[in-house]
Order: C-alpha cells, then sequence, then structure tokens
C-alpha cells in the first residue's frame, strides 16, 4: 500500500491532521474541511469519506479497505477506533417508504432524507461488511460481528452481531489496562 506524502496530506486541506497520519494515495475524500484526523490514524486504499456535514477521527484508528463514511450528519469516531474492510457507515438515509423520490439527483422538495449523527466511542471494533445506519451509537468498547446491520445505541462494552444486530455477550475491558501501559510507553520513549 503506498500512503500520501506529508506534503500531499497538507494539499488536501483537512480541517485539522494529527502527526503520523497515514492515507492510501487510493483513498478518497469530499468536503475535506469538514474532517478532522487525529494522531496515528490510519486509512487504507478505496476508502471513500465524504463530509456533507463534518467527519471527526480521533487518535489510532484504523479505517481498512473499501469502507465508506458519507452523509449530511455529523460522524465521531473516537480513538482506539478499528473499521474492517467494506464497513459502510452512513449518516444520511432516503425514504424507502414510497412517499417520496429517492436519490440525490433529484430536487430535495420530492425527497424526505433523513440526517441523524453517528457515533462510534473509544475502543470499539466493527466486523468487515457492516452497515450502521444513521442515529447508531455506537458506546464505548462495543465489537461488533462481520456482515452485522448496525441502527440504534449499542451499549458499552459489549459483543453484537447480526441483521439486524443483536447483544450476544460482554466484552472484556482488559484492554483498558492494555491502553495505560500503551500509553506509558509512548511516554517513556
Amino acid at each position: 500500500m503506498s500512503f500520501l506524502t506529508g506534503s500531499e496530506l497538507s494539499k488536501l486541506g483537512f480541517k485539522s491532521l494529527g502527526e503520523n497520519v497515514k492515507i492510501s494515495n487510493k483513498a478518497v475524500f469530499y468536503n475535506t474541511h469538514n474532517i478532522s484526523i487525529g494522531d496515528n490514524t490510519r486509512i487504507d486504499d478505496f476508502c471513500i469519506l465524504s463530509a456533507g456535514c463534518e467527519i471527526s477521527i480521533g487518535a489510532y484508528v484504523h479505517i481498512s479497505v473499501y469502507s465508506s463514511l458519507i452523509g449530511k450528519g455529523i460522524i465521531r469516531i473516537e480513538d482506539h477506533v478499528a473499521l474492517s474492510g467494506r464497513t459502510s457507515l452512513y449518516s444520511s438515509n432516503d425514504d424507502y417508504s414510497g412517499e417520496y423520490l429517492t436519490n440525490p439527483t433529484v430536487s430535495s422538495e420530492y425527497t424526505n432524507v433523513l440526517n441523524q449523527d453517528v457515533v462510534i466511542e473509544k475502543h470499539s471494533i466493527i466486523g468487515s461488511g457492516c452497515v450502521i445506519l444513521p442515529g447508531s451509537y455506537l458506546e464505548k468498547g462495543v465489537a461488533v460481528g462481520s456482515l452485522s446491520l448496525i441502527k440504534g445505541k449499542l451499549k458499552e462494552f459489549g459483543i453484537y452481531a447480526g441483521i439486524p444486530v443483536k447483544f450476544i455477550k460482554s466484552r472484556s475491558k482488559n484492554l483498558l489496562i492494555l491502553e495505560e501501559k500503551f500509553i506509558d510507553s509512548k511516554l517513556n520513549v
């Protein structure tokens, strides 16, 4: 994988850009002035980030290949989050009822697009092929199995999977101890 240079990154015009950020030269961004990226974050090949409103990505975040973050609601991804390949995160969604027309080629007076914020709190991990719908809120430490459909609020340190997503069991909090050790190791370098 080939990453953009520091000079290339600065030319993209992000709202803010942390240190040691690695972004594939095959990733695509729209409205970079609405996108903030924290330290030590990596965005892989063929990812699409389209910030209709605001996308805020914390530190030590990995967004894997073919993932997309799209919509007119706020998208907030906190520190130490991992989005596995082909994750699709939407903060906007058409009305499928048949009462309105759909898609962005139609004037907004004939559509009924839902725009809701999406939040993924610290230490969450999303498996490959998941779809995250507008209004979803994943509390701290949530883990979601591959190919799941996420809508609504997922409680902290829970493991979820399915279509629609269902609670499976609680997740270990040992990673919080490891985070402290990791931070200490960085400070002692």
